[in-house]
């Protein structure tokens, strides 16, 4: 039988493609270079110019971050989650990587026609159930409706807004030499386990979505550390993707220990089969804090202790060799370059 290739889409695509590919949205260097060259130089403002996960920016008296995503999972429900969870925090997340405490959404329902008036009522629940464990308010709202077979189902835009407080200055500029890397626990779950569903395979045990709003852990951290230097959600590109753009942003090398990174062993086993790096695997209730050494005891406790950091660890630190890139010291005593993904491993994982 002849393989039928219709369907197949490449995960490294030609970098000088003249169309858009699935590679562009995957959080990679495609990704950058699409915002870098197309969509900065049509918007350029200083305010958009630190392309963080939230703009920062004051208005009037208050100093405020704002943030937007889209969502486009497939499948639309997930172990863990639902397309509705992921919209609001995904938005509250991004918020709180500046520091803030969302306040209000927006939010937007693209629906394709035919969709069951039913799946569109549950994933509204589990959108308000989100909002509600998050403390964020959704306080405006669109829907529009597009022809069948041009919407796969339902797509979901967030918007959000929040109040930075005084004295936080968190952006990848502020990573220095000496600063430890810390990540709030396993990392991978949420690629894999949109992968198991969506592909039919089992790995063994159920994996779950580690979808879950991130504010209330960086307000912890802020208690006892308010000088924290840069967060950062790795989402799609996973873990790999945001320290490179961390390192590339501050001007410094950063080092991992493979050994300390927390990796499930669902996760270490899922992608040995299926051929992936677990630190490009896409997360949706992880965060990523560089902070000074000096302090890191202290926010380490802090994430410790609170149910979504329990198994934070201590997995690298900021150094002055190889600006701009990322290393992992192997249980062999070797040197291993993490690069930024070109395209994705896993598209539509949120």
């Amino acid at each position: 039988m002849v393989p039928d290739f219709d369907g197949w889409t490449c995960p490294l695509p030609l970098r000088d493609h003249p169309n858009v590919v699935m590679g562009h949205g995957g959080g990679g260097q495609m990704s950058a270079e699409l915002i870098e060259h197309l969509f900065v130089p049509a918007f350029a403002n200083p305010v958009l110019g630190g392309l963080t996960d939230s703009a920062v920016f004051t208005l009037g008296d208050a100093r405020l971050a704002f943030s937007t995503d889209s969502f486009v999972v497939q499948p639309l429900f997930f172990p863990g989650g639902s397309i509705g969870h992921l919209a609001v925090n995904g938005t509250v997340n991004d918020l709180a990587m500046s520091g803030a405490q969302a306040a209000y959404l927006s939010c937007g329902f693209i629906l394709e026609e035919g969709v069951e008036l039913s799946v569109v009522g549950r994933i509204a629940a589990d959108l308000g159930d989100a909002a509600r464990e998050a403390g964020v308010t959704v306080a405006t709202g669109d829907t529009k409706v597009v022809d069948a077979g041009h919407g796969d189902g339902v797509y979901i835009n967030t918007a959000g807004v929040g109040l930075v407080p005084a004295g936080v200055d968190i952006r990848p500029q502020r990573a220095a030499p000496g600063d430890v890397v810390i990540v709030s626990g396993q990392i991978g779950v949420h690629g894999i386990a949109i992968m198991s569903v969506r592909e039919g395979i089992s790995f063994g045990t159920e994996v779950v979505s580690d979808c879950a709003p991130l504010n209330g852990l960086v307000a912890a951290m802020l208690a006892v550390c308010p000088d924290l230097h840069v967060l950062r959600d790795p989402t799609r590109g996973g873990v790999a993707t945001s320290l490179n753009e961390i390192a590339k942003s501050a001007g410094v090398g950063i080092e991992l220990t493979e050994s300390a990174l927390p990796v499930p062993e669902t996760v270490a086993n899922a992608c040995s089969f299926l051929g992936l790096d677990p630190l490009y695997v896409a997360n949706e209730g992880k965060l990523l804090a560089i902070v000074a050494r000096d302090d890191a005891d202290a926010v380490l406790a802090a994430m410790q202790a609170d149910p979504l950091g329990s198994d934070a660890a201590v997995i690298g630190e900021c150094v002055e060799a190889h600006p701009g890139m990322v290393v992992t010291r192997t249980a062999f005593g070797a040197t291993r370059v993490v690069d930024t993904p070109i395209g994705e491993q896993l598209p539509r994982i949120c």
